[in-house]
């Protein structure tokens, strides 16, 4: 697999630190502030290595002297990209005096005032801006509409970053504390009262045969996954990174370890899926 590297740099305030915790997220390996001239020797030794930690990796790094190593990268079997974030003076003035932190120009004697600042960074990076990269403006983004934005460019295998848990439960134990939407399967027929599938679980062919052939669960799976598909979007236009799904029904054995088998081979298809029978011996 080729290394994918994504190189985060951008104006001080703009974002870089909210858009590494969402690539962290998304499955990147993450390393903030990288010093820029360690750059070449980094990706050099990741070509080199097979740890898979590198198969996506994200550094923020000021990339002012970017054409310092250009060259170097030329030769180097990575897919190299770069993010550039930025902002309007104005947005800037407004997040620093919010934030009461200090610019980088300033704490280098570089400029005398934050609007001073600002001004020096930009020009440094209009060079930069040169290069192919994608250059995203976040003055009037919010967190979860960045994310949005790197999930479309920086998916990792088409997949956006929202997990979901599925797990099976008997009320007879309690309820998941962690799960976002529960629902009751108890319904539905079940293999206890057949004598031949009593000592089994959902994960046995038999039972979970038994359960998802029968007519009631096919008319709860119709109704069950529409609903489905659609809050996972909502969800997800929310921001929302992970979302459990608890399936109950009398003892955690048959009825809800089938049906949490069926979603998680279902929804593993498109999202990064976990599955929990936490009622099985």
């Amino acid at each position: 697999m080729k290394n994918r590297i994504i190189l985060v740099s951008g104006m001080s305030g703009a974002g870089k630190t909210t858009a590494m915790g969402i690539l962290e997220d998304m499955g990147y390996h993450c390393m903030d502030q990288f010093p820029v001239k360690l750059l070449p020797n980094l990706l050099e030794m990741i070509t080199l290595e097979s740890d898979t930690r590198f198969h996506n990796l994200a550094l923020s790094t000021n990339l002012v002297d970017f054409n310092e190593f250009k060259n170097t990268l030329g030769v180097l079997d990575i897919d190299l990209q770069i993010l550039i974030l930025e902002s309007s003076n104005q947005e800037l003035l407004k997040r620093y005096k919010f934030t009461r932190r200090t610019h980088p120009m300033l704490l280098s004697n570089i400029a005398t005032t934050l609007e001073d600042g600002i001004q020096i960074e930009r020009e440094r990076l209009s060079k930069l801006k040169e290069q192919n990269c994608l250059v995203v403006d976040t003055s009037f983004l919010n967190a979860t509409e960045l994310k949005q934005r790197l999930n479309k460019v920086f998916a990792i295998n088409n997949r956006a970053s929202f997990s979901i848990s599925f797990i099976s439960f008997g009320y007879k134990n309690g309820l998941p504390m962690d799960a976002d939407l529960l629902f009751d399967v108890r319904f539905l027929p079940n293999p206890y009262w057949v004598e031949a599938l009593r000592s089994k679980s959902g994960n046995d062919q038999e039972v979970f045969d038994y359960v998802m052939t029968d007519k009631e669960t096919k008319r709860f799976i119709k109704k069950l996954k529409p609903f489905l598909d659609y809050a996972f979007k909502q969800y997800i236009k929310e921001g929302k990174n992970h979302f459990t799904v608890g399936i109950g029904c009398t003892g955690g054995m048959h009825r809800s370890v089938s049906i949490v088998n069926w979603l998680f081979d279902e929804y593993g298809k498109k999202y990064h899926c976990f599955k929990e029978h936490r009622d099985l011996e």
